[in-house]
């Protein structure tokens, strides 16, 4: 009985120091992950461009690690890189950091800023790494913003779209070489659109839509046809700033879309203002 007693005690001491071991295994496991996670001193990850619209080789690539805990706005990136031209996607990439310098309660970001002439690509989503449980690898997608001409672009398309709505006027002019008329839409009194169609006999047609902002040019479109009701050989198109800086400059023949020359824009600028001032959008 004495015997069987002993064996028991020693079996409860053997079962009580084995979950001591493993408590004390399953704290170091933990231990270890911690510091891991403290030791980090880079951040790594892939950026992909996705859609249509790839950047050329000269775009330029910047990727900022960040800290974008409220009131860190204007603080420097912890680490940052920047790549000129030749960037391959997708592009892999590590940015080191001071371990120190990472604060456990705060919230860090990766961000990549492409860059290809006026072509910029932004980041849909954050990419949060080290810490609140964030590894410090990512994978970044980035994606094509329009640029300033196709903004002016799209938005004149749909100013066309709403011209039904507006009050009409027309007027007709005949000069030495040419025919012209007009129609002039208003929206609240504002000149929005002139429509203007010019006969140039055997020399040609053109049919220009010349829309404002504020009174000044903002976007022209100009057909150029060898009659009234031939299809286009040419149309040119080109937008400016309130105080007259060129933005969009295209022009297209069929389906081939190249840039417009400054003085074939200069050209559209000065016939937007005629138009403007004969057809009487210059008065209240």
């Amino acid at each position: 009985m004495r015997k069987l007693v002993l064996s028991l005690l020693s079996m409860a001491v053997l079962a009580l120091a084995g979950c001591g071991s493993s408590s004390s295994t399953a704290e170091g496991g933990a231990a270890g992950v911690g510091s891991a996670a403290a030791a980090a001193s880079s951040v790594s990850g892939t950026i992909s461009v996705r859609g249509a619209i790839q950047p050329s080789p000269n775009a330029q690539l910047t990727i900022n690690l960040v800290d974008a805990s409220a009131g860190q706005g204007g603080a420097a990136p912890l680490a940052s890189k920047t790549v000129d031209g030749g960037v391959t996607f997708p592009y892999a990439f590590e940015l080191n950091f001071k371990p120190a310098d990472i604060k456990s309660a705060d919230l860090y970001v990766v961000r990549a800023i492409l860059t290809d002439g006026n072509r910029h690509y932004s980041m849909p989503m954050q990419a949060p790494v080290l810490t609140n449980g964030n590894a410090n690898q990512t994978k970044i997608e980035l994606q094509a913003d329009p640029t300033p001409a196709e903004k002016d672009l799209a938005a004149f398309k749909s100013l066309v779209k709403q011209i039904g709505g507006m009050k009409v006027t027309s007027g007709t002019k005949l000069d030495a070489d040419a025919s012209r008329s007009w129609q002039v839409f208003r929206d609240n009194g504002q000149v929005k659109m002139i429509r203007e169609l010019v006969d140039y006999g055997d020399k040609g047609f053109t049919s220009t839509d010349f829309a404002y902002n504020n009174g000044a040019p903002w976007v022209a479109e100009q057909k150029k046809k060898a009659s009234q009701n031939a299809a286009p050989s040419q149309i040119e198109r080109a937008s400016w700033t309130q105080n007259g800086m060129l933005v969009l400059h295209e022009q297209q023949s069929g389906s081939d879309v190249g840039d417009l020359g400054s003085d074939a824009a200069a050209t559209l600028l000065r016939q937007a203002k005629a138009i403007y001032n004969l057809a009487g959008g210059n008065k209240k």
